[in-house]
């Protein structure tokens, strides 16, 4: 499970399209209490941050809007509580930048 803190915009499609999806795992798991993954550090540096997770999810989608990709999936904004803004994280932004780079993918890193 991840959530980058890298732009939405430098991300591949398979990046921007896995973060999404486990974006709504994350936040399923965080809003319904439940146990799967409720112990992971991708999880915990989100506790407390779904207005965070929120706005991350509003820049993926309007990345995936910019490319024509569907959207049907949104976030109940009433869920989304606590702080605005992450500043806590489970790799440095330099090594998530490294991470990506390590993929040879199609981000623009």
């Amino acid at each position: 499970m991840r959530i980058w803190d890298i732009s939405p915009s430098k991300l591949c499609r398979n990046h921007l399209l896995g973060e999404h999806r486990e974006l709504h795992a994350l936040w399923s798991v965080l809003t319904n209490n439940k146990k799967g993954y409720s112990k992971h550090p991708e999880t915990l540096r989100w506790k407390g941050k779904l207005k965070a997770l929120y706005l991350r999810h509003d820049k993926l989608v309007k990345e995936m809007k910019k490319r024509s990709y569907n959207h049907f999936s949104d976030l109940d904004r009433v869920l989304a509580r606590g702080l605005s803004r992450q500043n806590t994280f489970v790799d440095s932004y330099s090594s998530q930048v490294n991470n990506i780079k390590r993929k040879k993918c199609d981000c623009k890193i």
